[in-house]
């Protein structure tokens, strides 16, 4: 069994997802998580093609969150879109990045990732909140490559 496999349990993918169901509740935003073995190079360029190949950059608002794990290169990157970067505190990525990073060191995957997720959907549904016409314009599910 290849590490990515490892990295999350089963159930663990199905919490994560759930996370993300949540988080985007009152927000108009969206928020993937994509899982490889590694990023080959650079994971932030690796991030930004990804966001693209995914589809991401495609949301009405520009309001897309992507959180990028490279297992192997024991990394991770946070890729946020257009309308959502022009609108979030400067610091906003690195204190989501900080806590998603604080219980990765601890081995604790999930905790990190739903932590992250549920933070980028508070700053989502700030600025962008749910509208009685919104649709779920990408899947919660978690991709892998």
């Amino acid at each position: 069994m290849s590490k990515i496999e490892d990295f999350l349990s089963v159930e663990e993918e199905q919490e994560i997802v759930e996370a993300i169901r949540v988080a985007e509740l009152n927000t108009s935003g969206e928020i993937r998580v994509h899982i490889e073995k590694t990023s080959q190079g650079d994971a932030t360029h690796r991030a930004l093609e990804l966001f693209h190949i995914l589809k991401m950059d495609n949301t009405k608002l520009q309001n897309a969150v992507l959180i990028y794990v490279a297992v192997d290169d024991k990394t991770f990157v946070i890729y946020g879109d257009k309308g959502i970067n022009a609108l979030v505190e400067t610091d906003f990525w690195d204190s989501t990045k900080d806590a998603i990073q604080s219980h990765f060191k601890k081995e604790h995957f999930k905790q990190g990732l739903i932590e992250g997720i549920l933070k980028s959907g508070e700053q989502l549904k700030k600025y962008f909140p749910y509208e009685s016409d919104d649709t779920n314009e990408l899947t919660n599910e978690i991709s892998k490559g």
